[in-house]
């Protein structure tokens, strides 16, 4: 694969989807292809799991259910849209990828899934694939959640499944983040989400030239 494959990770209203469009238009100006993608959502099946995980009752499923679900978006996602594409040379920005499984399913969860059990998905589902970057956006959960009910409160659906859980769960995610970012530094950086918009561009572009040489 020729491509390269960037992923955007971090809790609720951290500013990735404002960050993975002005990276993808920066790319573009220098002369890029890029794909935008997501997940859950980024082909049209996964448009129809989105529904059920990010909305509706926090307790209709449990951890175990939810990382199924995610697991099966995102062997399809793979198979359909980001290996075709990085195949082609695009540089694909996700959305969210594995990190966020991780991070709500296991550690927000309280390891009602474990690490080891997500490891083995990944492998079944991805083999030894792997994100070219990773990048976290870091944030106090009460400013983000903040953010993130703000913007619900004007969508017509409302994707806040997530958002209604209580906040613990949300100090535990942003623990999850760290914690991953600690354990493959190569891979992952983690950013200051509590800044302006413009400023946290520009560092994501520093890292973005600096760790994979555009």
């Amino acid at each position: 694969m020729s491509g390269r494959f960037i992923t955007f990770e971090g809790g609720e209203g951290s500013g990735k989807s404002t960050q993975i469009k002005l990276l993808s238009e920066y790319l573009k100006a220098k002369n890029k292809t890029v794909v935008l993608t997501r997940e859950p959502g980024g082909t049209p099946v996964g448009q129809e799991l989105r529904r059920l995980l990010v909305t509706g009752a926090a307790d209709k499923f449990d951890a175990t259910a939810e990382a199924l679900l995610y697991y099966a978006d995102r062997r399809i996602h793979l198979q359909q849209k980001i290996w075709p594409a990085l195949a082609e040379g695009a540089w694909v920005l996700s959305d969210r990828f594995a990190d966020s499984t991780m991070a709500y399913q296991a550690y927000g969860h309280n390891n009602r899934v474990t690490p080891q059990m997500l490891n083995e998905l990944y492998r079944l589902v991805a083999g030894d694939f792997r994100p070219d970057l990773t990048l976290i956006f870091d944030l106090n959960p009460e400013i983000g959640l903040k953010r993130s009910l703000a913007r619900a409160a004007v969508e017509t659906v409302k994707e806040v499944r997530f958002e209604n859980i209580d906040i613990e769960f949300h100090h535990r995610l942003r623990r999850g983040f760290l914690e991953i970012a600690g354990q493959d530094p190569e891979r992952c950086v983690v950013l200051n989400a509590d800044q302006p918009i413009d400023k946290l561009h520009q560092d994501v572009i520093k890292v973005v030239t600096e760790r994979l040489k555009i």
